[in-house]
């Protein structure tokens, strides 16, 4: 009674009160949450578990974090939980334990997937339907009306280059082409949050540069992109930030330059025509200051410190500054110039994603139980609110 009450008072001072229910063990609550604007976040994740049968732990705790209007990717090995992640987020697997939300709204809320566009990596599109009909199919789907489905499948063939193949029956299309028909559909109910799995997947050189190039215009848009990839190249040239799971675990997360600061650099190549040996003593020469102490043998690196007290190191003919500060090395520069010598190359330098990726799987990894996991294993699983 008092509920209903509540309810009454909320709705007569101008609230959309919303209520969610959850089953835990042998007792139930009810969660009230207003509907507030939008928050920062399309998704918010905290504490997502999933254990299956014979306790395996295919996530362990995973906190994850993503902005609207931005193209995050997330990355990992074979068996690191993906998969599983995605599924949870579309409530197509129920989690162990799960906290947060989906464009504001608690995980496993039915009605946000309207707002949800999702292409999954081996998805099986009715053959004998045209690529037309099956953006509109899936834009039906999600109850958007006839005139405005027609209108926007002629403007995502366009967008994905498949208007001149647009009523030909999918069963004629390669491999390439039926996912660009994915992308559009994933596109069809013009969705705040699209989800990709794999979405480069078959498709040529040209088509991935096609894809990326969707992409930045649905971010310009802002429209918040979600990719599940292993073409890392791909994640680095197109994600604002990035997620590394490794075994259930999220093991580095945030954008590359947040990623990579400890381990940027700035490289120097002095170019001559002298012997290798010769050149280093004239570098070494020219730089008194930098490397007061020169009782090495000449083919070791030597290691020198700047005005900055930051560290530089000469191997062969090459200089390298760990900074990201391009103001510490303009004193170094110069007096390289005032010696004659030639600098062929200045470059900074920043671990490539495929090296983060690497770093982290290789990485000693924290067992499953690790502090902050919400759940003891063995209980009953947690469940989902109900379709509202």
């Amino acid at each position: 009674m008092r509920l209903h009450a509540l309810t009454r008072a909320l709705s007569k001072a101008g609230h959309s009160p919303r209520f969610t229910r959850f089953t835990f063990h042998v007792f139930t609550f009810h969660r009230y949450s207003f509907a507030v604007g939008a928050s920062s976040l399309a998704i918010d994740l905290r504490s997502v578990a999933k254990v299956y049968k014979g306790r395996i732990h295919a996530l362990c705790g995973i906190d994850m974090k993503v902005n609207r209007g931005e193209i995050f990717g997330l990355l990992g090995p074979n068996g690191a939980g993906k998969s599983t992640l995605v599924k949870i987020m579309t409530t197509i697997v129920r989690p162990t334990h799960a906290e947060g939300t989906i464009l504001d709204n608690p995980i496993g809320h039915k009605p946000t997937l309207q707002r949800v566009g999702y292409l999954p990596e081996n998805h099986r599109f009715p053959r004998y339907l045209t690529g037309r009909q099956t953006i509109e199919f899936f834009a039906a789907l999600s109850n958007v009306d006839r005139p405005t489905r027609k209108k926007r499948a002629d403007e995502l063939l366009d967008l994905v280059g498949m208007r001149e193949s647009a009523d030909r029956v999918l069963s004629t299309y390669s491999k390439g082409m039926t996912q660009r028909i994915g992308l559009a559909q994933a596109m069809s109910a013009d969705p705040d949050l699209i989800i990709l799995d794999e979405p480069t997947d078959g498709v040529d050189p040209v088509g991935r540069r096609d894809i990326r190039n969707i992409l930045t215009r649905l971010r310009e848009r802002n429209k918040t992109v979600f990719i599940n990839s292993h073409l890392l190249s791909e994640l680095e040239m197109i994600c604002d930030r990035v997620a590394i799971l490794v075994q259930g675990q999220i093991a580095r997360q945030g954008s590359l330059n947040e990623l990579t600061v400890t381990d940027q650099c700035y490289e120097i190549e002095i170019a001559g025509h002298d012997d290798p040996l010769q050149l280093r003593q004239r570098i070494l020469q020219s730089l008194p200051n930098f490397f007061p102490h020169q009782s090495i043998p000449p083919t070791a690196p030597l290691t020198g410190k700047l005005p900055t007290s930051h560290p530089i190191t000469l191997t062969a003919h090459i200089l390298s500054i760990p900074t990201t500060d391009p103001n510490h090395i303009q004193e170094l520069l110069d007096a390289l110039r005032r010696s004659g010598l030639i600098i062929r190359r200045v470059q900074q330098l920043r671990p490539s994603l495929e090296d983060l990726f690497m770093g982290a799987v290789n990485a000693p990894q924290a067992p499953p139980n690790v502090k902050g996991f919400p759940i003891q294993f063995g209980s009953p699983p947690i469940a989902l609110p109900p379709i509202s």
